[in-house]
């Protein structure tokens, strides 16, 4: 996706993806931990949980992995465009009886009026999202001046031969489920005009990238 993708375009890719998670949604849990302990790290969504304060947004909260990760004092909503993995996130919700607001909606188009949240949290989503410079957009809206955007994502590696590796393994994995291996969000996050507090890339290759950034006004 570009920058100026046309609405019609988002609302297909979208409509791609709800139908590729909604076969994904019963095994993404195994999935995803897999590539945590193997490659991303283990401790990445507990980094960035520990920085949400207040109200919180959590965009493509999943299968709700992060959910017993946040302070018990944190004002929790989440937005998932998959209702089947939102089941799985509301169930999980009930099991540790945490209190959250789980809705489904679209990352282009949050249902949230501006400057509602303190923070915003999103983690290993935005290399789905069909246009990530909209979304990131939408963050950056319903954020309140001098609110957090904390971010992690799996990125293109620093170094070539895992590069070529995440660009051939791309070629399939965006036309089957819109999956991305080599974006990077910091490029959007600058573009909104975000100033980055943190940053670091860790992992074999460089390939994942963890981020906090604060909305200026």
């Amino acid at each position: 996706m570009t920058r100026t993708s046309r609405a019609s375009d988002v609302a297909l890719s979208n409509d791609k993806r709800r139908r590729a998670w909604a076969k994904r949604a019963p095994k993404y849990d195994r999935s995803i931990g897999f590539f945590e302990r193997r490659v991303f790290g283990t401790d990445s969504r507990a980094w960035a949980c520990a920085h949400a304060k207040g109200e919180t947004l959590e965009v493509a909260v999943g299968t709700g992995l992060n959910l017993p990760l946040y302070d018990a004092d944190v004002r929790l909503t989440a937005i998932d465009l998959s209702p089947q993995m939102l089941q799985i996130a509301k169930q999980r919700a009930d099991e540790i009886d945490r209190a959250a607001d789980l809705q489904e909606a679209d990352a282009h188009q949050l249902p949230f009026v501006d400057a509602s949240f303190d923070t915003v949290v999103c983690t290993y989503s935005l290399c789905n999202i069909p246009d990530p410079h909209r979304a990131v957009g939408e963050m950056k809206r319903v954020l309140r001046p001098g609110g957090q955007l904390v971010l992690v994502d799996h990125i293109r590696s620093s170094v070539k031969p895992v590069l070529w590796l995440q660009k051939l393994i791309e070629f399939f994995s965006m036309r089957s489920e819109g999956e991305h291996m080599t974006r990077r969000p910091l490029e959007e996050v600058e573009a909104h005009g975000f100033t980055v507090t943190q940053r670091e890339r860790l992992g074999p290759g460089a390939v994942v990238e963890r981020l906090v950034a604060e909305r200026n006004s």
